[in-house]
């Protein structure tokens, strides 16, 4: 039981839990991190960091029957020859659809954390206060005040480009050197800021090293090359992953022990504690199960596996899930609806162009319900768009030699690109829960997902067109087009809720402390934590919610009270 005794305890190794477990171990805790894939070594298993297109035997696609066997995760962009080996395969770990749904999961150290779209922008104030002021979920327990100095925590430490826009929607940060927008997209963004002055597009913010600072580079960090590779693993450790950052740094402290290969069960609930004193492990290779136990347990297995996980940990104390006294656990799970697009051209500014393959694109903070009900549906969107020179392709026609070069080098119009990214509403019925009757090879029972658009999603990606189409037409674009993907839920890989917080035990999981109310060393602060999705990408309010909530767990541990 000593071999098997820890201060603390992680679950997941992803965006969340690395920095669990770097805030855990530079407090002195000795702290265990649970991560039920393989091990992956900064720069060291990064296997196509630095190979060619043209080195790939379909430049980069995969065969035919990959995809076929792998319908869901082949419908993510990033599911490509050069980063497959980082994507949960739909066979090697099942799950039940109710309604369509497309989970994608990185199951290895690191998790996603290697794969993510790296856009990071803060929470306004106006967006932990909706729920409580719209009645579409349970109140917020903080307030952006709460976790201002978090953000700012966070930002230094994994290097945030970004520019001080002064927006009440879209709150500043501690920023490094932002990117830059090409000269159409600056275009763009006078002319519907002229039309429309209540909607200000600005470069995006993104969790790239534009200029690294000292603490970055003594981790081995480096610049970012724009070469828009990351879903390979950055060798330079240019952008934000556990596996760069996080990890080498509780790596740092001496107090970090990780162990792969490890799917947790459950947690182990001691009736006569009161109190969670460990978790069961199933060695994903052996099948040999087995237990750690710490004072504290944080749950970051990424949001619907950490609903499945406090599901699973039954009791006679809590024969519904840990925590569950309320039955809302696995309920009002959330998205985002990533379903609207529109395509246009613009044939202004013919002689310029641009450099490298920035990271980010221009976006523009919702306007939509901010501060009242506005519209026919309730919240709104975020938008994005970017615009690239069009080439002619004309050499397809020409033989190789000068021909084909001069061909190759002639350039087109502008193409521009626009998106949504709008909040769901979290509901009761949207839910995840245990299929009673399949397991998977680990013992594990299989999770059923029932999560689907509604009525409110239908007319805000209504809204989105006709308003992007609207913005568009004031830019002077032409060729504009619309498109509704009518992607299922999931493949915006933005889920979220499930063990919300709240100020009630009776209608929330969670205090405002990310502590289960019944179970206080108990704490969960990946997206399963989020009581509303707001629509700005979530993966830095994970982060900030992380490390505040390690800060609490640390000084109640010094007072006894854990």
């Amino acid at each position: 039981m000593n071999d098997h005794t820890y201060d603390a305890i992680v679950v997941g190794s992803g965006i969340s839990g690395g920095w669990a477990a770097k805030e855990l171990c530079e407090k002195g805790l000795k702290t265990l991190v649970l991560e039920r894939g393989r091990d992956v070594v900064h720069r060291e298993d990064y296997p196509t960091m630095h190979t060619h297109l043209w080195e790939f035997p379909l430049r980069g696609a995969l065969p035919l029957s990959v995809r076929e066997e792998n319908p869901v995760v082949s419908r993510c962009y990033a599911f490509r020859d050069d980063a497959d080996h980082f994507f949960v395969k739909d066979k090697e770990h099942p799950y039940l659809q109710d309604k369509p749904f497309d989970w994608i999961r990185g199951y290895q150290v690191g998790g996603k954390s290697l794969l993510w779209a790296r856009q990071v922008q803060r929470w306004s104030k106006y967006d932990f206060e909706g729920p409580g002021r719209d009645g579409f979920a349970v109140d917020w327990p903080i307030r952006y005040d709460d976790l201002a100095p978090w953000y700012s925590y966070v930002e230094r430490f994994i290097g945030v480009a970004g520019n001080k826009d002064g927006l009440e929607t879209l709150p500043d940060g501690e920023f490094l050197p932002p990117w830059e927008m090409n000269k159409v997209e600056r275009d763009i963004q006078q002319r519907i800021l002229t039309a429309f002055p209540d909607r200000k597009f600005v470069i995006g913010r993104c969790a790239h090293l534009t200029k690294p600072a000292e603490h970055h580079t003594k981790l081995g960090r480096g610049q970012c090359m724009a070469r828009s590779l990351c879903q390979r693993g950055c060798p330079f450790g240019a952008y934000f992953s556990s596996n760069s950052s996080t990890i080498p740094a509780a790596a740092l402290t001496g107090n970090l022990t990780i162990r792969p290969h490890s799917v947790v069960h459950s947690l182990i609930y001691d009736e006569q504690k009161e109190k969670v004193t460990g978790v069961r492990v199933i060695d994903a290779e052996t099948l040999e199960a087995t237990e750690f136990f710490a004072k504290v347990v944080f749950v970051n297995a990424s949001a619907l596996n950490s609903n499945l996980i406090l599901l699973n940990s039954t009791s006679s104390r809590f024969p519904e899930g840990l925590g569950n006294d309320n039955g809302l656990l696995g309920k009002y799970i959330a998205f985002h609806n990533y379903r609207g697009s529109i395509s246009a051209s613009v044939d202004r500014h013919l002689d310029s162009y641009y450099y490298g393959r920035r990271p980010t694109a221009v976006m523009l903070p919702n306007f939509r319900n901010v501060k009242l009900q506005e519209t026919d549906f309730l919240r709104g969107y975020m938008s994005f768009y970017s615009a690239s020179r069009k080439g002619w392709g004309g050499a397809r026609n020409e033989p190789f030699g000068p021909g084909f070069k001069e061909a190759n080098s002639e350039l087109g119009d502008w193409s521009v690109y626009m998106m949504m990214q709008g909040e769901t509403i979290p509901k009761e019925e949207s839910r995840v829960y245990l299929d009673s009757a399949q397991s998977d090879r680990w013992g594990m029972p299989l999770l059923r997902v029932d999560v689907g658009y509604d009525d409110n999603d239908e007319k805000s990606l209504k809204d989105f067109l006709e308003q992007g189409v609207a913005m568009l037409e004031k830019a002077g674009c032409y060729g504009i087009t619309t498109r509704d993907s009518k992607q299922a839920p999931g493949l915006d890989i933005h889920e979220m809720g499930g063990v919300r917080m709240g100020r009630d035990p009776k209608t929330s999981l969670l205090n405002q402390w990310n502590q289960l109310h019944t179970c206080t060393n108990v704490f969960v602060t990946d997206g399963a934590c989020m009581t509303s999705t707001g629509t700005q990408n979530p993966s830095i309010t994970y982060m900030a919610l992380t490390a505040r909530a390690v800060d609490h767990a640390v000084n109640e541990l010094k007072k006894g009270n854990l």
